[in-house]
């Protein structure tokens, strides 16, 4: 349905506090894209600088090709659905999703049967005759959303649309979404979320934003596996990914790295060069990558300080001089009793991540 795209553009508040600076991101039709970042990093700004909502300072945003920095929201062709529903209350649901349609003076017929079609696709027939004040939260973020389908908009936007819902809720809209987008194949959406669980189920890429611009934009898998920085590696994933300083100890095709001043030596896919040998690298690793071993190549030799076992998995912490920050282990299944032992751990070369400088060496 629409193309975006953003070039070079930056949002600086009263000439001085810059907030977003080159962003630049090709959306194409039909994918779902969706923002994530820590508070403050700029999400919902960036969202509203699409919708029209918020002045582009500096750069160029188009839609299909035609410059929209200067064109009202209104005339954007985009729908927005907020973090608060934004229903009229005194309005039915037929009245709240027909609302829009009737103000751009379109025939009875077809306010009916863009309702229709709208409370078919999101399960709301049942409902078109209750007030918002009848609904569940799922029910009523429905509505927001059937009502932005109605326009039939060339973008659909979402800010946080699932933050207020419980636990439960917000996985049966999570998957309501999904399902709607399957269904409209061709739509554009653009999503902001806080929720990694919601990025990496929703989205057809994830765009990262830290320090006022994008860290990193791709898949939900690249950004899993392929992380190009520590930030991205971090953030990505929970609990965050393990960073230990260590250093290059064999260079090659095969490296070996020596972890936390000499305590283990591990291998990783990751080629290096002769040039590179003793380079000082923080070596990444996902604790649900690690292992136990009592092999002499292992990554963490270190006491369980504390551990969960939740069923499923049991999560180890490991005593840490950074006890913000401690290594942490998710291993499969129960593991009883291991509070207070001495553990070796160890992971696949292929699950061993290095950075120099805060940069991925495969980047």
């Amino acid at each position: 349905m629409a193309n975006l795209k953003l070039v070079d553009v930056e949002k600086t508040y009263a000439g001085a506090v810059n907030v977003l600076k080159d962003i630049n991101l090709d959306i194409s039709t039909g994918e779902l894209i969706v923002f994530v970042g820590p508070s403050g990093c700029g999400k919902s700004t960036l969202l509203r600088m699409i919708a029209g909502l918020e002045s582009i300072t500096g750069g160029e945003f188009t839609i299909d090709g035609v410059r929209m920095n200067e064109v009202p929201p209104a005339q954007r062709g985009i729908a927005m659905v907020f973090q608060s529903y934004a229903l009229y209350p005194h309005m039915t649901v037929r009245e709240n999703m027909s609302f829009a349609l009737k103000l751009a003076k379109k025939s009875a017929s077809e306010i009916d049967e863009a309702v229709t079609k709208a409370a078919k696709t999101l399960q709301l027939t049942e409902y078109l005759d209750r007030l918002p004040k009848a609904l569940s939260g799922g029910q009523r973020q429905r509505v927001a959303i059937g009502r932005s389908i109605v326009r039939d908009p060339k973008v659909y936007l979402f800010d946080e649309p699932l933050s207020n819902l419980d636990a439960a809720l917000r996985v049966a809209t999570r998957i309501e979404i999904a399902q709607l987008k399957e269904s409209m194949p061709d739509s554009t959406m653009v999503y902001v979320t806080h929720d990694q669980v919601e990025a990496m189920t929703l989205a057809t890429r994830i765009v990262v934003l830290a320090n006022r611009g994008i860290a990193q934009v791709g898949t939900p898998l690249e950004l899993y596996e392929q992380p190009q920085n520590e930030f991205v590696a971090q953030f990505i994933g929970s609990p965050a990914m393990n960073l230990m300083p260590g250093r290059i100890v064999s260079t090659g095709a095969n490296t070996r790295v020596s972890v936390d001043n000499g305590a283990g030596v591990i291998e990783t896919n990751i080629p290096t060069t002769d040039a590179q040998q003793n380079m000082q690298v923080n070596v990444g690793m996902r604790p649900e990558h690690l292992e136990i071993t009592s092999g002499t190549d292992y990554a963490i030799e270190s006491r369980v300080k504390i551990s969960e076992v939740l069923g499923e998995v049991t999560q180890v912490y490991f005593e840490s001089e950074n006890q913000q920050n401690p290594t942490i282990a998710k291993l499969a299944g129960v593991h009883r009793n291991v509070k207070g032992e001495t553990l070796r751990m160890t992971t696949q070369p292929e699950h061993v991540h290095l950075f120099n400088n805060q940069k991925s060496l495969l980047y």
